[in-house]
């Protein structure tokens, strides 16, 4: 159980986004749940332009997802069963759209749009990581050789 406050700024994000851009898979997150088993998952999660968040869905009723960015800008991309895509929203730090609040059972993506972005995210836990996601079957797993021009394509969604 943490029992020291925690406060964050300009030189967490920067840490963090630093961190991403090292990361083999180009995002990174501050956890500020103890444990995956925690009831409320709350996260910052820094991403760079050129990692794949393969689209996704949380099944469970009680999976609902809520984020706002605090630094750069992210497309979000939601689903239908078939993979067409339903909506889009350019969210943007002290934008016009700042964050989204999806139900549990949408199929959804995001991509960020500028370097260094950084996003707050707050979900039901408890995490168990072989029933938290419901990959889309029509979407290339991430690392496939297909996933780099399927990011193209999302990209382009907000170009």
């Amino acid at each position: 159980m943490t029992t020291t406050p925690e406060f964050f700024g300009r030189d967490c994000l920067a840490a963090l986004s630093a961190r991403a851009a090292e990361s083999p898979r180009r995002r990174t997150n501050l956890n500020f749940h103890d444990t995956p088993a925690h009831p409320a998952n709350r996260m910052l999660n820094a991403m760079e332009p050129d990692s794949y968040v393969r689209p996704h869905r949380h099944s469970a009723p009680h999976q609902e997802e809520t984020f706002v960015v605090l630094k750069g800008a992210f497309g979000v991309m939601l689903f239908d069963e078939h993979g067409n895509i339903s909506h889009t929203a350019l969210l943007r730090a002290g934008g016009d759209l700042i964050g989204a609040h999806l139900p549990a059972g949408v199929f959804h993506s995001i991509v960020a749009l500028e370097p260094a972005s950084v996003f707050f995210e707050v979900k039901a836990g408890p995490y168990d990581p072989a029933a938290a996601k419901d990959w889309a079957p029509w979407a290339p797993d991430e690392g496939a050789e297909g996933a780099p021009a399927y990011l193209s394509e999302l990209r382009a969604l907000f170009a």
